[in-house]
């Protein structure tokens, strides 16, 4: 089976035809899992849509010549609108691919970006309007404890760190058993920019590293309220009690992550070790906010 992923969004345009309705547009890109993917190497699929044709038989034929232009059929695709789920779902899922919410559609959002700003604006019947109300925010969910099986003990440890963005051009010699990267040059970082990172320390490395590669990893967030507490966030919604940060020094520490976190233009990421002297991970994962 193939280890390809595809990132997919399938909604109106700021465009519109000739009887003033919104054009709709699919947008396919692969998801660069690695630091050393250029982003110019990535394959891209784009189709406009009529508004009187928008259904999941439509984009399965859409997915269908996709896939045909590619020569090969990704093992799942990601989206981000949660109003298009049903759609998105069963048309995946009648072109035989697994169809997943995701915040980790970065280079799809960096398409997006570049297409509003200079390609839709060069279109026939480009509406400014509608433009300026495309941007997609969702209210963040109540987050919930991490399941029992993985949960922390006394014997887990987890510190702060920071490595400077150049040394993840190496993360493709790393020992990794879990995890996943993309190009930084998606988050337009400078190769001297610190990126902070949480890195875990357990005993139970692997359960917990295999766990979290079952989820699409989103972000680390730090939730300031009477009981501050680290969140890791995945899917589209999903939120995961990771730590509570109640003690002074570790919400200090909590607190530089975000600001370094910031600095970084959102990058960071989460480890997983055995201990502090192990020269393996058992799982990675570069992470953009």
């Amino acid at each position: 089976m193939s280890n390809l992923i595809w990132e997919l969004d399938y909604y109106s345009r700021p465009i519109l035809d000739e009887n003033q309705k919104k054009v709709w547009e699919v947008l396919i890109c692969e998801s660069p899992t690695s630091t050393e993917r250029s982003l110019d190497d990535l394959f891209r699929y784009a189709q406009y849509c009529s508004s009187k044709t928008v259904n999941s038989l439509w984009l399965r034929e859409a997915l269908e010549k996709a896939i045909a232009e590619a020569g090969v059929k990704p093992r799942k695709i990601r989206f981000f609108r949660r109003q298009m789920n049903n759609m998105i779902i069963k048309a995946c899922e009648e072109a035989g691919i697994a169809a997943i919410p995701s915040r980790r559609t970065y280079a799809l959002a960096q398409w997006l970006e570049t297409r509003m700003e200079s390609f839709y604006p060069q279109e026939t019947g480009y509406d400014a309007k509608a433009a300026n109300s495309a941007s997609v925010k969702y209210p963040p969910l109540n987050a919930i404890p991490l399941p029992d099986a993985v949960r922390g003990d006394k014997s887990d440890r987890w510190a702060f760190v920071s490595l400077e963005a150049s040394a993840f051009a190496e993360m493709p010699e790393w020992e990794i058993n879990f995890g996943e990267a993309f190009p930084l040059s998606l988050a337009k970082v400078t190769p001297e920019t610190q990126i902070p990172g949480l890195i875990f320390f357990s005993p139970r490395a692997n359960p917990l590293a295999a766990w979290m590669s079952g989820l699409e990893m989103g972000y680390l967030q730090l939730e300031i309220t009477s009981r501050p507490r680290l969140r890791l966030e995945t899917g589209s919604s999903d939120s995961w009690i990771l730590a509570n940060m109640t003690n002074p020094q570790t919400l200090s520490e909590a607190k530089e992550f975000e600001a370094r976190k910031k600095k970084a233009l959102g990058v960071h990421f989460i480890a997983v070790q055995s201990a502090p002297d192990s020269e393996s991970f058992a799982g990675f994962w570069l992470l953009k906010e």
